[in-house]
């Protein structure tokens, strides 16, 4: 008796139609995170402005739940060894850092993971607040030399002088039309000044156009602008 036609659309078991990926290319399969500023790095001609990528962080936003904010900072400061602090400031233990962006919000830093790192925080904070990867969603610059706050003034609307905006202290403001979130980050080791600079992803080629025309006096000269594929989220296997 003839063997009967598959019907359109389908194949017989132990075969497969061709250009079909095999059962295991799925699981060989993987994501390759893209820096949001193209892993930026450049240097004024005199080096008194120092620009950085900070690639591969896992960022995260927290959110303490109704009347939890208290027991999230003993639980961090038990589990992390991390106090704290109130308001716009920086707290910092290791390699982890929470930038203040509201009452009780946080923006998370951590030195790697991707979105590992917003989960393994998300399970260390359950029950006491929200947690939400933001690893994808942001770049993140480090700003640095004796030049970066006569640049920053030029469009941040924040009194950035030394008395006003001192180490650990942090702003949600703008760079000229751009949201940012602005920190000062720890002073390199030669005792010049450095600041964070978050950007959402989609608005990394446009602080980037604002940095170096602002930055354009101290010889700081743009490369070329990174490939439609920075612009993208990169997305976590499943």
């Amino acid at each position: 008796m003839p063997e009967a036609a598959s019907m359109p659309g389908t194949s017989r078991p132990g075969t497969s139609r061709p250009g079909t990926p095999s059962p295991g290319a799925a699981a060989e399969a993987s994501l390759r995170p893209v820096p949001a500023f193209g892993g930026l790095a450049a240097s004024s001609p005199d080096g008194r402005l120092v620009v950085r990528e900070r690639e591969g962080l896992g960022l995260a936003t927290v959110t303490a739940r109704r009347g939890r904010g208290g027991d999230l900072a003993e639980v961090l400061r038990a589990s992390r060894g991390l106090v704290l602090r109130p308001g716009p400031t920086v707290s910092r233990a290791g390699d982890l850092a929470l930038v203040g962006t509201g009452p009780e919000t946080w923006f998370a830093v951590g030195a790697g993971g991707g979105w590992r790192f917003s989960r393994a925080l998300a399970a260390t904070l359950a029950g006491l607040a929200a947690v939400a990867d933001q690893s994808s969603g942001y770049g993140v610059l480090r700003l640095s030399g004796p030049a970066v706050r006569a640049v920053l003034a030029k469009g941040v609307p924040v009194d950035l002088h030394p008395s006003a905006f001192a180490a650990g202290d942090a702003a949600v403001t703008l760079a000229g039309h751009v949201g940012i979130v602005l920190w000062r980050a720890e002073d390199r080791a030669d005792g010049e000044e450095a600041f964070d600079v978050a950007v959402f992803r989609s608005y990394a080629e446009s602080f980037r156009h604002w940095l170096f025309a602002s930055a354009a006096e101290f010889g700081l000269a743009d490369g070329p602008a990174p490939g439609p594929g920075t612009a993208g989220a990169v997305s976590r296997p499943a």
